[in-house]
Formats: C-alpha cells, sequence, structure tokens
C-alpha cells in the first residue's frame, strides 16, 4: 500500500533523531548496527520500544501551536514534514503528528506496527458520563512475532501512558495504567485506556480504541475534525507538555524514570515533580509567552508564525 502508513525515516535520519532524543552516541549506534536488512523481521525488543516511548515523551513536546501561531491553523501529516518540524525545529505536535512519527521511527527499526483510531472520554474534560468523542486520536499498535500486542502512545500529553502496555484484559501496569475490552454491542470489542494518580483511586477513562487499522485517508477526515472545529478544546486553548526524566540514565524496561511533568496550558507553565506541582511562570504578554516557550521548552518560532496569533481568541496582550 503506498502513503504515508508505510514511510520509513533513513539511517542518517535515525542517527539526527536518536541524538535529539539524547540518546547517548553508544546507545544508539548499537541500535543502528542491530537492525537486520532480511524483510519479513519483526523486531521483538521490548526494552527498547519502552526507552524510546521514554525519551520521545521527554524531548518530543505535546503542542497544539501550529493551531494558534500560524495564519493557516494547518497541521500536516507527512513524516518528512514532521521529522523537519520536530527534529530540526525542536518542536512537536498533537496526537496524530506525535504518533505518525513516533510509527514510521519505529517502522524503521523493523517492529510490525500500526496506528489505530480512538475515542476520547468526556472525563478528560471533567464530565464522566460514560460518553465519548467520535474518532479524534491517535494510537500504535506494535505486535511481536509471537503475537503479543501492546498500545504504544506518545500524544496524549501529561497523561498519557508512558510505557507500552500489552493488550491483556484488565491487567494493571505498573504507573497506575490499565487496557480492558469495553463493549456496548457485546459482538463489538474496544480497549479502554484509564488511568489514576494512588492504587486507592477510582479508574478514569482516557479514551477507547480499536485494534483495526487505520489509513493515511481516514486521519485527513480527523485532523482536520480536530484541527479546524470550534468544539475542539486544541482550537481555543495553548499548550505545551512534555515529560521530565530523571537525571540518572536508564535504558530498560523495568525502571520507572519518568519523575515529572512540565506543561504550558493558556498563560501558565506548571513543572510537577515527584507528585508536587508548583506554577514556575505567568505569563501576561504574549512576549513573556514567547520566551516562556524558549526558556522552558527550548522552542522558537519564527516571526510570521508569532504574527499568527494576532487577532485569535487565544492571543494574550502584545504589551
Amino acid at each position: 500500500m503506498a502513503g504515508p502508513a508505510m514511510n520509513t525515516y533513513s539511517r542518517e535520519q535515525l542517527r539526527h533523531i536518536f541524538n535529539h532524543l539524547d540518546l547517548l552516541p553508544l546507545e544508539y549506534h548499537e541500535i543502528l548496527s542491530n537492525i537486520p536488512t532480511p524483510e519479513g523481521f519483526v523486531n521483538d525488543d521490548l526494552e527498547l520500544l519502552t526507552a524510546l516511548q521514554r525519551y520521545t515523551l521527554a524531548n518530543v513536546p505535546f503542542e497544539n501551536l501550529s493551531l494558534h501561531y500560524s495564519e493557516d491553523s494547518t497541521v500536516t501529516l507527512d513524516p518528512e514534514f514532521l521529522y523537519e518540524k520536530i527534529i530540526c525545529r525542536n518542536r512537536g505536535g498533537y496526537c496524530m503528528e506525535n504518533n505518525l512519527f513516533f510509527g514510521t521511527v519505529l517502522r524503521s527499526l523493523g517492529y510490525r506496527v500500526h496506528s489505530c483510531g480512538a475515542r476520547v472520554s468526556n472525563a478528560t474534560g471533567g464530565v464522566d458520563d460514560g460518553g465519548f468523542s467520535g474518532w479524534s486520536h491517535m494510537i500504535n499498535v506494535v505486535t511481536f512475532s509471537g503475537g503479543q500486542k501492546f498500545m504504544v502512545d506518545v500524544g496524549f500529553g501529561s497523561t498519557g501512558p508512558t510505557r507500552p502496555l500489552a493488550l491483556e484484559d484488565r491487567t494493571i501496569h505498573k504507573g497506575n495504567y490499565a487496557a480492558r475490552n469495553k463493549a456496548c454491542d457485546p459482538t463489538q470489542k474496544l480497549w479502554l485506556y484509564q488511568t489514576r494518580h494512588h492504587s486507592k483511586d477510582l479508574w478514569v477513562p482516557a479514551y477507547c480504541f480499536t485494534e483495526l487499522e487505520f489509513l493515511p485517508q481516514d486521519y485527513e477526515i480527523m485532523n482536520f475534525w480536530t484541527s479546524q472545529s470550534r468544539k475542539i478544546w486544541f482550537t481555543h486553548r495553548v499548550v505545551v507538555a512534555k515529560m521530565i526524566l530523571s537525571k540518572e540514565r536508564v535504558l530498560s524496561a523495568s525502571e520507572d524514570d519518568i519523575v515529572g511533568t512540565l506543561t504550558l496550558s493558556g498563560e501558565e507553565v506548571k513543572k510537577t515533580l515527584h507528585g508536587r506541582s508548583e506554577i514556575v511562570a505567568v505569563c501576561r504578554t504574549e512576549d513573556e509567552r514567547l520566551k516562556a516557550l524558549v526558556n522552558w521548552f527550548g522552542i522558537y518560532l519564527k516571526l510570521e508564525e508569532e504574527n499568527g496569533i494576532r487577532g485569535k481568541v487565544t492571543a494574550l496582550p502584545a504589551a
């Protein structure tokens, strides 16, 4: 099948990607040297898959700046464009951007991966009425040679999973995440991703998803709705979020090296570390928010992007 779903990155691009993810040269040289060339090979390295997910969450922010700091508010789902945006410009994107990019990286390393659509729970907006949105989120499913499947998501912000989640019904994963089958019509099975802050808390649904592979044409429709509809919170709030890794380098599937989150939401920047949160910056003007993007996330916008927010509901006062 032609199209973005089958794209891969070159070895040279992978070197730049690993460098951006802050992997040590010895680590990524070993990874690249172990990529077999024969077709049909399936990469079953769970430790590497886990490390790549975590380093991506910490170095590729979940952000929707393209919807606000641009004239046309267009989001492009092209792997080469995303490589340029994420790796060359130190940007990120929302779910479809980050997960398409990450899926392309995994495919380039020999993982058998396909993407699926997901419906976001109303509970994420504070209304736990059992309802869900339409298809508005993308996740990746990685299948090992023995048939075991893992859900991998690097595009759900600060409440997203931080490790591959085995698709095993009612399994509770370390970190207080769970995937379970949810059936309204008993003949139709959907996986439900849930979260909780502590083991004694109630589970809160985040999104449900199917294992059916979605095509690039499906995401064109989803992407248009998500980026343009005024019913979607993305279009009326600026957000940037990334995970914080422990200072100790851990390239392992068994260690919890994500220790916090850094989030810009509207005019505030909040840092959460080991469960304790503090507001580290309050932006009262656009200049202050642009400085916060640089100081806290290393994001530099072009002049035309800075001007693109003028006149929009999300713009802060000029001075």
